[in-house]
């Protein structure tokens, strides 16, 4: 989970996401599917739609 405070804005994003450089903080798939944005801000998911179980090699 990651988020800006000026646009009111947080975001899901997958793990290894290379546009998320370590701003955010991990959360386990239960955390973030029940996870919801405060009043005014918006939640935007961008994990992948299916969860990978080992990195991709470089």
């Amino acid at each position: 989970m990651s988020f800006d405070y000026s646009q009111r804005a947080m975001w899901l994003s997958d793990f290894d996401d290379p546009d998320d450089l370590g701003g955010g903080y991990p959360m386990c798939a239960l955390h973030a599917s029940r996870l919801s944005a405060p009043v005014g801000w918006t939640l935007t998911d961008k994990r992948s739609p299916m969860a990978r179980l080992f990195a991709v090699p470089a």
